[in-house]
């Protein structure tokens, strides 16, 4: 149930896109108020020490007289060479996997009037070295722009929503041999919260912000995304990008807030 919601809203989603978009040009006024990006970005270093990072994103919204809609695809994996000690006791160097995350979703809006509208948004994510191996969740709300001028825009949005997450594994000496135990399955109704702050410092720069919040008697869950875009070209940004992630309930042994500080290209389209 909760991939074939999720992918209804995708669909939904692209469905709008889809039917406003066909004959017409690739202005935002004339596609249906349709804007996407992606960013990439990548690191490696070898010699004394070895390791490689790459982030990609992907980001559609829209926002018409009756739609405001996002879609996004976010992924990271990065690898590290490592000191470990195998089974026989001797310590050797392997390069591994030391981050795999990658997460989705989208929020298809329907406008009551200029300023607010009711959202359905879904999200999934899947992360082998998170606080959570996956999590999914689907809401409905309320939404309100409560400001919108030429270097300034400010939305919220509210509202009941049901989460499903599995913990990371765990993992435990058993004879001598590290066992992963697979934990059960949660579930339980949050309340689901998104702030989106944009601010046009210049013609060329950027500032962005959104904080998301999806509340549970169980768990709790918080992420900031804030990231600072400057123009080369009409349709090419460096971004410097900071993103928390805080969960307020996890297994002994594992951190309660991630970070990530990243630097991409950014193509505009």
């Amino acid at each position: 149930m909760k991939k074939t919601l999720i992918a209804g809203l995708l669909l939904a989603a692209f469905a709008s896109f889809a039917v406003q978009a066909q004959d017409a040009d690739t202005s935002p006024a004339n596609n249906g108020g349709w804007t996407g990006s992606g960013e990439f970005g990548f690191a490696s270093a070898t010699g004394n020490s070895r390791s490689e990072n790459v982030n990609a994103k992907l980001g559609l919204s829209q926002e018409n007289e009756q739609w405001k809609n996002n879609f996004f695809i976010d992924a990271l994996r990065s690898k590290s060479q490592q000191t470990v000690v195998d089974t026989a006791g001797n310590t050797v160097e392997q390069f591994n996997t030391t981050a795999n995350r990658y997460d989705g979703g989208a929020s298809v809006g329907l406008k009551l009037d200029p300023r607010s509208y009711i959202v359905g948004a879904a999200r999934y994510e899947h992360d082998d070295f998170g606080a959570n191996l996956w999590q999914g969740i689907v809401s409905l709300g309320y939404g309100y722009i409560a400001l919108k001028d030429e270097r300034n825009e400010l939305s919220f949005e509210i509202g009941p929503g049901y989460k499903r997450y599995r913990p990371a594994d765990v993992d435990t000496v058993v004879g001598g041999v590290v066992v992963h135990q697979q934990q059960p399955t949660e579930g339980e109704i949050v309340a689901r919260g998104l702030a989106n702050y944009k601010y046009k410092l210049t013609e060329n720069t950027a500032f962005e912000d959104t904080f998301l919040m999806e509340a549970g008697s169980k768990n709790t869950y918080l992420q900031n995304d804030a990231g600072l875009a400057v123009s080369m070209t009409t349709k090419l940004a460096l971004k410097v990008g900071f993103q928390v992630r805080h969960n307020s309930d996890v297994l002994p042994g594992t951190k309660k807030t991630d970070t990530l500080t990243t630097t991409n290209l950014v193509y505009s389209f």
